[in-house]
């Protein structure tokens, strides 16, 4: 579908503003960027001729010329920059989680919707093809009504990572859990809706940081369908594994690319009999195409108004879930293990 010339301001120049910066074609423009390190921010503009380096964050949402905005900073700063944005009269697509907690984003839920702005977050796990041919499947009806889900993504780590923004409670908000994990509870509440029940705990097991390295969760819906997540940065070998598990078949993502495996859905449909089921396997090689899909999804909001995949009511229902989480868990403690250097 074509769209109006969009401008796109990116405060946060690095890994996932580089991702955000390499999606966008003409006739949208990369029109300014801002980070707090400057030599980042003008290596990020070199590579989009007609694009400036603004002195700082909110000089790229006060610019006239932009229309959509994408925040890549660090947890602290998100919410603050999304309700900028917001009073400014952008779009926003802000990375996950958002926040550090719901209270800060539960504010902008109605001033966007009020002033009938895009306000897209950064779950872009529902874009990836894999989930794209699932959620298709699931809502043929074809599967039967949901039984469960499982969940894991873990993450092996690297040397230094205990020393990184991530690992400091004031600016991350929390660890794996808050990371990675809020892709995993999105994911569930995406196929099973909403949980009323929430368990589990988050741990620090090996990593010399203020934060958990590992996260577990058991979450129920009102109707006791069951969600059991982990998400881990002890993993080692880096893994996502997303099982849905319906009456009549299952559904089976996994893999990212790159150093998780080749993206994959298996989709194994019970036979009458019983027995082996009727199997059909999808694979996704090749380059991470969620980020294209969830740029041109944005656009469509944009252009036509339709209700975003993946917006700020969905955050405060992620870190909620995490929250809660975060409160039932008992102090962490030393780790067990220790980091190698």
């Amino acid at each position: 579908m074509g769209h109006s010339l969009v401008n796109v301001g990116i405060v946060g120049c690095g890994l996932i503003g580089r991702k955000r910066a390499a999606v966008i074609r003409a006739p949208h423009r990369l029109v300014a960027v801002a980070d707090l390190h400057h030599e980042r921010a003008a290596s990020l503009a070199a590579q989009h001729p007609g694009c400036v380096v603004a002195a700082a964050p909110l000089d790229v949402i006060a610019n006239p010329d932009i229309q959509l905005v994408a925040l890549a900073a660090t947890n602290d700063a998100l919410a603050a920059l999304v309700g900028a944005a917001i009073d400014a009269g952008k779009h926003v697509i802000v990375e996950k989680p958002a926040a550090r907690r719901s209270v800060e984003l539960e504010p902008l839920v109605a001033t966007a919707h009020a002033r009938g702005l895009v306000v897209k977050v950064g779950f872009n796990h529902r874009f990836h093809p894999a989930f794209v041919k699932a959620r298709e499947i699931w809502e043929s009806g074809t599967c039967g009504p949901l039984m469960f889900i499982r969940g894991r993504y873990g993450q092996g780590g690297r040397l230094g990572m205990e020393r990184e923004w991530r690992g400091t409670p004031a600016i991350s908000g929390g660890g794996e859990m808050l990371d990675q994990g809020v892709h995993l509870i999105d994911l569930a509440r995406w196929f099973a809706g909403e949980f009323t029940s929430v368990q589990g705990q988050v741990s620090r097991y090996f990593w010399n940081w203020e934060v958990e390295d590992n996260g577990f969760a058991l979450l129920r819906t009102p109707g006791g369908q069951i969600a059991w997540l982990q998400a881990s940065c002890t993993e080692w070998k880096n893994l996502f594994s997303f099982e849905i598990y319906a009456r009549d078949a299952k559904l089976h993502i996994e893999g990212l690319g790159g150093s998780y495996g080749t993206e994959r859905l298996s989709v194994y449909r019970m036979l009458p009999q019983m027995g082996p089921p009727e199997t059909t396997i999808h694979e996704y090689p090749g380059a991470d195409a969620s980020w294209d899909a969830e740029f041109a999804h944005v656009l469509d909001c944009i252009a036509t108004g339709t209700p975003v995949n993946g917006g700020l009511e969905d955050a405060v229902a992620a870190l909620r879930i995490v929250e809660t989480l975060y409160a039932m868990s008992p102090a962490l403690g030393e780790p067990l293990g220790a980091v190698k250097s």
